[in-house]
């Protein structure tokens, strides 16, 4: 657990809240947990990619000072008339399952967590920009390995491309990402155009030894999309 603070929790909430809303014009429970330094960045992340069995079994602190940090968000909010956006939080896998945030599962307390605090003074089309915003599942992730060294936790078969699961790699034909098409970084029109048509996609990493990091080497897209963006951009070139 975290150390205790002599700062009241009343106050870190509000420095936290007022950081964030001033960086972003909106703030939710998870800006406040990382501002605390209940949350770390990495955490986080592993959670969004759906890794762990909720949120706050992941959390530096007492499951009431939780709590009492969510009501303390919650008032510091209606003190300033925010208003209230409820954001979807799926992880980062092909079946985009519902995230949960609380052990128990309770809808009010989940409804909590997933609230985001957003300025009146935003115009109503700037929310649902930033409702939707929120609410785009994060990218998928696919991994090409170093070597083939690794078997699918599915049918125990290896290829060039895999994406992590709950119980282990697994390849993309039985992930249902096997018919999409591998498009290599280095030309960010068709690469923007080719994700914008597809329904589905993914980013393909690499990890870098000498720079001990992973490293995007392309997107996979739809074969469809990726027709259909590279015809456009030739009649484009010809117009």
């Amino acid at each position: 657990m975290a150390a205790k603070s002599k700062v009241p929790l009343s106050e870190r909430v509000s420095r936290a809240a007022e950081e964030a809303f001033a960086a972003r014009s909106y703030v939710g429970a998870v800006d406040v947990l990382l501002g605390l330094g209940w949350l770390n960045g990495n955490t986080f992340r592993r959670w969004r990619q759906g890794t762990s069995r909720c949120l706050e079994e992941e959390l530096q602190s007492h499951p009431a000072r939780i709590a009492e940090a969510l009501e303390l968000l919650r008032a510091w909010a209606a003190e300033r008339g925010l208003l209230a956006s409820l954001t979807d939080y799926v992880d980062r896998t092909p079946q985009r399952r519902t995230l949960r945030f609380s052990r128990g599962g309770d809808p009010a307390v989940e409804a909590q967590y997933r609230t985001q605090w957003v300025s009146p003074a935003l115009s109503e089309k700037k929310r649902q920009r930033l409702a939707e915003r929120k609410s785009r599942p994060p990218e998928l992730v696919v991994v090409q390995p170093l070597n083939r060294e690794w078997t699918c936790h599915r049918c125990g078969e290896t290829d060039d491309l895999l994406i992590m699961e709950d119980a282990g790699p697994a390849c993309l034909r039985c992930a249902g990402l096997g018919d999409l098409e591998f498009l290599s970084s280095g030309n960010a029109l068709l690469t923007r155009r080719a994700k914008a048509k597809s329904a589905r996609s993914a980013v393909v990493v690499r990890f870098s030894r000498a720079r001990r990091r992973y490293e995007r080497q392309g997107i996979l897209v739809e074969h469809a999309a990726l027709d259909e963006a590279e015809r456009e951009i030739a009649t484009d070139g010809r117009g």
